[in-house]
């Protein structure tokens, strides 16, 4: 696939032009559950927006999180609704043109919503949190190179993982293929002296990047998507590193050691 200047799109670039053509595409969609006792279906939204990424919440199986898909930039992607189709809510509003915001994911107390940020895309790189019982947020600063496909969370909630991704990808990192640990360090007000009003700003933080994993010899148009077990000794991941596509585990023990 070739751009308006005839040059060959990166795997990338050509990925970006796809989704926008099934975006335009507008097709009609339906968000439901299934009774597994039952067989009886609900629909709960009847829409042309591009749904997926449907994940119930944890704690609150009540709680349902989608997304609309298409191009990060153009779309209001995190969305959360009620089983009885009740509570439909944005979860991440756009600040800037540009600016990215996805692969959300729940946290293990299913009080927080995790995501991916880019202010603007491509250029500026957090871990976002939203919570879901007060509306606070907080912004995990990173660095391009330890911009991840994916993030994940330890069940402990204290670690945060992240699976690296090529320099074709949209931090177009020189060095970031990688698998990391990650140990969020939120920003305290200087001598705990709080500006009028700041519980209801962003709360910022860093995330401190540990490597993890080489991750060099792995093709990322596979997707690592890092996992931690239930015992937190391990995190799991899939690469194609050897040639053929394999779980790998690597000991978060021995990581700190």
């Amino acid at each position: 696939m070739h751009g308006n200047d005839g040059r060959v799109l990166t795997f990338a670039e050509m990925r970006e032009v796809l989704i926008h053509q099934r975006l335009q595409q507008k097709l009609p969609m339906e968000l439901f559950t299934i009774d597994l006792r039952t067989g009886k279906r609900t629909v709960l939204q009847e829409t042309t927006h591009w749904l997926g990424h449907v994940q119930f919440n944890p704690v609150d199986p009540n709680l349902i999180m989608f997304c609309h898909e298409g191009n990060w930039h153009v779309v209001d992607r995190i969305w959360t609704i009620r089983t009885d189709g009740t509570g439909l809510a944005k979860r991440h509003m756009r600040t800037m043109n540009m600016e990215i915001a996805g692969h959300e994911f729940f946290g293990p107390a299913g009080k927080t919503i995790w995501y991916d940020l880019q202010t603007p895309r491509g250029e500026d790189f957090w871990v976002a949190a939203y919570d879901l019982e007060d509306g606070r947020r907080r912004q995990y600063h990173i660095e391009r190179n330890e911009w991840s496909v994916h993030f994940n969370i330890s069940p402990d909630g204290k670690l945060l993982a992240g699976d690296g991704g090529d320099s074709e990808m949209v931090a177009h990192a020189p060095d970031g293929k990688w698998l990391y640990l990650f140990r969020p360090r939120g920003i305290p007000d200087v001598a705990d002296i709080s500006a009028e009003g700041s519980e209801s700003l962003i709360h910022p933080g860093v995330l401190e990047a540990e490597k993890l994993v080489n991750m060099s010899d792995h093709d990322y148009r596979l997707e690592p998507n890092v996992h931690f077990t239930s015992d937190q000794k391990w995190l799991l991941f899939r690469s194609n590193m050897h040639g053929p596509i394999h779980v790998y585990a690597v000991e978060l023990a021995a990581a700190e050691k």
